[in-house]
C-alpha cells in the first residue's frame, strides 16, 4: 500500500501548522518550505477543513491553523480524509468481482486484517508526536522558534 502525495503533504502541512503554533500559517509560506505548489496545497486544504482538522481565516491577514490540538489529530484522522481508496486487492472494490472465492477467501481476510493493523498503528501517532520527534523542525521549516507555555523559547536538542 502506498499513500498518495496528497496525504503526504497534508501531514506535512499539519506539521508546519503545529510547529507554527499560536500563529496563522500562510499557504505560500508552507508551499515554499516544502517546495510544492500553492494550488496543490489549497486542494489538500479543502478536505482537512471540512473534517475540522484545520481552520481557515480569510482576508489579507488570513491563513490556516489546526482545528484542534496537534496531540488530538492522529495520522489515521488525516489518512481517512485524504485517501480515496483502501482497496488492497480487486476483492475489496465495490461492484462485480470475477473471483469465485470472494466470499470465502483467506486472502481477503488476511488483507483486511493487515489494513486494520495499519490503521491501528496510524491511530497511535499524532501530529504532535511527529513535530516533537524533530526538535529543530522550526529551523528546518524557516519558522521562528516555538514558545513554551511558560514563555521561554523551546530549546532544540543537541
Amino acid at each position: 500500500m502506498r499513500l498518495t502525495k496528497q496525504t503526504n503533504y497534508a501531514i506535512r502541512m499539519l506539521m508546519y501548522c503545529a510547529a507554527n503554533e499560536g500563529r496563522l500559517s500562510r499557504i505560500p509560506e508552507i508551499a515554499r518550505a516544502y517546495g510544492v505548489s500553492e494550488l496543490f496545497l489549497f486542494k489538500i486544504l479543502q478536505p482537512l477543513n471540512k473534517a475540522g482538522i484545520v481552520e481557515t481565516v480569510r482576508g489579507r491577514n488570513g491563513g490556516v491553523r489546526l482545528g484542534r490540538a496537534a496531540h488530538a489529530i492522529s495520522l489515521f484522522d488525516v489518512v481517512k480524509v485524504t485517501e480515496d481508496n483502501f482497496a488492497m486487492a480487486e476483492c475489496f472494490e465495490e461492484g462485480v468481482v470475477e473471483c469465485p472465492l470472494v466470499d470465502s477467501c483467506g486472502l481477503n481476510s488476511a488483507l483486511r486484517k493487515a489494513l486494520n493493523a495499519f490503521f491501528a498503528v496510524l491511530a497511535e501517532y499524532s501530529i504532535d508526536d511527529l513535530v516533537k520527534a524533530r526538535p529543530q523542525i522550526n529551523f528546518l521549516l524557516g519558522l521562528p522558534e516555538r514558545m513554551e507555555k511558560n514563555g521561554t523559547v523551546a530549546a532544540p536538542a543537541a
